[in-house]
């Protein structure tokens, strides 16, 4: 288990930046730094291997934090926004069609 925050920047949508807590920024290059431009805390939460994430397995996030002091999370390709739009779409429309169907007439 790893105590582990995360980072957001002004300059990009969807990027973020998970340390540490207790480390910190120390480990992440500046040139890195500079393309979140102004970084804001957004969560701070205890990680374990088990933890479900939306994205990234936590078990790549902590051995990237074990052995770069960071894991770099970038922001999904277009294609899949795409993709993952579509297939919520298609989810509610089945639901709805469900719930219609399941109407007393």
């Amino acid at each position: 288990m790893r105590v582990v925050e995360i980072f957001k920047g002004n300059k990009r949508e969807e990027m973020y930046l998970f340390v540490d807590q207790k480390e910190g920024m120390k480990s992440v290059p500046e040139d890195l730094l500079a393309t979140f431009g102004n970084l804001e805390s957004v969560m701070i939460f205890p990680l374990t291997d088990s933890k479900k994430m939306a994205r990234v397995k936590a078990s790549e996030v902590l051995e990237s934090i074990e052995r770069q002091g960071y894991f770099l999370q970038m922001p999904p390709a277009p294609e899949a926004l795409a993709e993952a739009q579509i297939s919520a779409m298609v989810k509610a429309e089945e639901e709805l069609t469900n719930a219609q169907n399941e109407q007393p007439d």
